[in-house]
This record gives C-alpha cells, sequence and structure tokens, in this order.
C-alpha cells in the first residue's frame, strides 16, 4: 500500500491560511455563524490525499475489455448492461461485473425520498443553475489540475466549448429528472459513462509529459470529483439564496445527498463526504485556500473561450438570432454578477453592463414563486412541470437534435 501524500501545490492552504485577511474571515464567521470557516486539519488531509486517489473498479474494466478487445466491444457491453442488467452481456468479464455491483449498489446512507427531494430542488434552479456553474467553473480555471487536462483536449476551447459546456449540462439535467437515477434512469446511464470517459482521459493525461503528478495528484482525482460535488449540491444553492430561491438548509441537505449518489455511480468515494451544509461549507473554503493560480496560459485561453462560446452564430433566423442575442447577454450577466470584478476584467470578457442586474432583477419573481411552492402542493406540481420544460427547451435551443457522447477525445492537441 502506498504511503498517504500531499500534492506540492496543497501546501499553499496552509501559506494562506496564516494571512491576516483571512483569520480575521474566520473570526467573523465564528462570531456570526458560530462555526469556523475551515474544517479541522485531520479532515482537510484526507481531502488532500484524496488528490492521489483514482477509481480501480472502472480502470480494471477498461484495461480488460477496451483494451484488448477494442473500444467497441467495450461500448456495447457497457451499454447492454446499462440498459438490459449485466445478464443481459454474453460471459460477462469479471471487471464489468465487478463494475456493475459498485454502480447497482444501494449504499446503507441512501434515502430515496432525499434524492428525490434534492432533484426537484435542483430542477427548480431551472437554467440558472447551468448559467451560474459555468461562471463559476472559471474560478477553478485558474488551477492546473482542472486547466491542464481541458487544455490537452481542447474540449473547453474554441468552437468545441459550447457543446462540452452543454454535454456537462445534459449530465446535470439528467441526474436530477424524477427517477433519473434510478435502474433504467437516463442520470444513472449518463453517469456511468461519464465515469468511463473520466478512465480514458486519467490514464491518457497522467502519462503525458505536460502533467506533473507531483504538483497536481492523478488527473480526475477523487478531491477534484468531490469539489464537482459540492459545486452541484452547496455552492448551487447558495447561489441560487442570493438572487431570491427560497432554498432551506434541508433544502440542501437534500440536495447533498443527491450529488453524493451521483458521486457513487460515478465512482467517486472520497475518503471525507461532507455530512452537513456547514461542512459542505468549509470544503469549499479549502479548496479555495489552496488555490495555487499556477494555470497561465492554459487557464486563460478556458476562460476567454467561455462567454465566446454562446455568441450568436450566422446564417439563422432572425427569431432565431433574437433570442440567441439575449441569451448570449444573459450568459454575460451571470458571469460578471459571480465573478469578482479585479477577475472578470483580468481577462478577455465582453462588456457586462446593464446584463450583470439581470441576476438580480429576478429576485422578486424567483421569492414569490418559491414561496408559492411550498404553499400550495398544486402549484408546486405545475411549477415542476414548467421548469423540467423551460430546460429542456434552452437545452435544445442550443444543441438542436444533436446528441451528447460522453465519449474522451482521444487525440490530445499537443
Amino acid at each position: 500500500m502506498k504511503p498517504d501524500r500531499l500534492p506540492n501545490e496543497f501546501h499553499a492552504y496552509w501559506e494562506t491560511l496564516d494571512r491576516p485577511g483571512v483569520r480575521r474571515l474566520r473570526a467573523a464567521f465564528q462570531l456570526v455563524l458560530g462555526f469556523d470557516l475551515v474544517p479541522p486539519d485531520e479532515k482537510v488531509l484526507l481531502y488532500g490525499h484524496g488528490h492521489y486517489d483514482a477509481d480501480p473498479l472502472a480502470e480494471e474494466f477498461v484495461a480488460q475489455v477496451y483494451d484488448r478487445m477494442g473500444t467497441k466491444v467495450g461500448r456495447t457491453m457497457l451499454e447492454t448492461a446499462l440498459e438490459h442488467g449485466i445478464g443481459a452481456v454474453d460471459d460477462p468479464p469479471m471487471s464489468l461485473v465487478r463494475l456493475m455491483e459498485d454502480v447497482d449498489e444501494e449504499p446503507s446512507w441512501l434515502d430515496w425520498s432525499l434524492i428525490d427531494r434534492g432533484a426537484k430542488v435542483f430542477r427548480a434552479f431551472g437554467p440558472a443553475a447551468a448559467a451560474s456553474a459555468g461562471s463559476g467553473t472559471l474560478l477553478a480555471y485558474t488551477e492546473s489540475s482542472i486547466a491542464k487536462p481541458l487544455s490537452l483536449t481542447g474540449t473547453y476551447t474554441g468552437g468545441s466549448a459550447l457543446r462540452r459546456f452543454m454535454e456537462t449540462q445534459r449530465h446535470t439535467f439528467d441526474v436530477s429528472e424524477q427517477d433519473g437515477l434510478r435502474r433504467g434512469g437516463a442520470g444513472r446511464a449518463t453517469s456511468v459513462r461519464v465515469r468511463i470517459m473520466h478512465v480514458y482521459l486519467r490514464r491518457k493525461i497522467g502519462g503525458h509529459e505536460e502533467w506533473d503528478e507531483a504538483a497536481w495528484g492523478v488527473p480526475i482525482n477523487q478531491s477534484d470529483a468531490l469539489i464537482t460535488l459540492m459545486s452541484g449540491s452547496v455552492i448551487n444553492a447558495w447561489g441560487m439564496r442570493l438572487i431570491g430561491h427560497p432554498v432551506s438548509n434541508a433544502d440542501i441537505a437534500a440536495l447533498m445527498h443527491l450529488w453524493r449518489y451521483v458521486g457513487h455511480i460515478m465512482g467517486v468515494h472520497p475518503r471525507w463526504y461532507p455530512a452537513t451544509p456547514q461542512e459542505g461549507m468549509q470544503l469549499g473554503a479549502v479548496y479555495f485556500l489552496k488555490r495555487a493560480y499556477s494555470a497561465g496560459d492554459d487557464g486563460t485561453e478556458l476562460i476567454n473561450s467561455y462567454l465566446s462560446a454562446f455568441k450568436p452564430k450566422s446564417g439563422r433566423g432572425w427569431k432565431r438570432r433574437i433570442r440567441d442575442e439575449f441569451n448570449y447577454r444573459v450568459q454575460i450577466g451571470y458571469t460578471r454578477f459571480w465573478l469578482p470584478g479585479v477577475f472578470y476584467r483580468q481577462y478577455d470578457m465582453p462588456f457586462p453592463w446593464p446584463w450583470a442586474l439581470h441576476p438580480i432583477l429576478q429576485i422578486p419573481a424567483n421569492l414569490a414563486v418559491g414561496i408559492g411552492r411550498k404553499i400550495s402542493p398544486r402549484f408546486d406540481s405545475a411549477m415542476d412541470r414548467y421548469c423540467r420544460w423551460r430546460r429542456q427547451t434552452w437545452w435544445t435551443n442550443e444543441m438542436g437534435v444533436q446528441k451528447s457522447r460522453f465519449a474522451a477525445r482521444e487525440e490530445f492537441r499537443r
């Protein structure tokens, strides 16, 4: 068994923790909210060590089937197991059997009522959740462990940036659909496809000359994946509160439960998963405090590519053109609203005003609708149907008839 270690860049956490401004912020949190901004060191170390944890079950399947029998055979086996169960696969290899047992396992902590509640809470956010998540991701692009894989594949740059972003949102929509995570659900199948895609990328990136394992850990590691789960739950929920959605602490706990189970299906079994919204906030604080800002040109390219991906395309009818122009400016508004002004101005971003006011102007309507949903079950049901229709319409307007492939790019840019 290999000894635990910390990525070299992770030591920035303790250096940042000693800064006077951070000390004052922690004291303010303790005074106002009654708890420390950061978790105990033993949990910080669990998170740090997780940067060297991967997904051995899925990696074994890819090595045994995809590598030896070919990609086509591997995908066929996987799709058959997802659609019809492992019993439908002729003479399934043990690696696939073990993988599907892991996917099908219902952990002792699983509560389907919380899954259903969390999914409905997430659906209520509509496309705003996607736009906000996309904006927040730009902050992560300053980190080499996040930016380097995306830069090498080129999937979030140039003309492919929009497609990859929308594929990510397709996943979030699928897992938050009603029964999306049950057997036969689209979210469950999508999560497994993404899991296998991550294996491809992890192995290929890990062997690339530009990857620095000592500094960053293994590519697409358990700790980076854990932050993604927090982004979909705690961080997302606090953001939605700021624009008027009346999200309760119980709602946040349900969101955390939903994304924990999504992670389970995706092979994300971290050493520590926050048990409460408070711990979720603390983990988010650790992530921001440990940032090393080392991504350089890789991160700059990714950040500059994001809003450009939404620019209206030529050759479309005037109705579509108007919708695209409006949507582009809405994305600008969300991005400027969530990003610090210094950060926004540092990169090649379009002038954001008055669109940066758009999220604020939603507050009265979001608050009224949210309260109405808590009061009236009939109104709640009607709004749930509307929210599902609205986000699907948004996705279709961007992607048209294209389908999400969730396949790893086999050739890198360099």
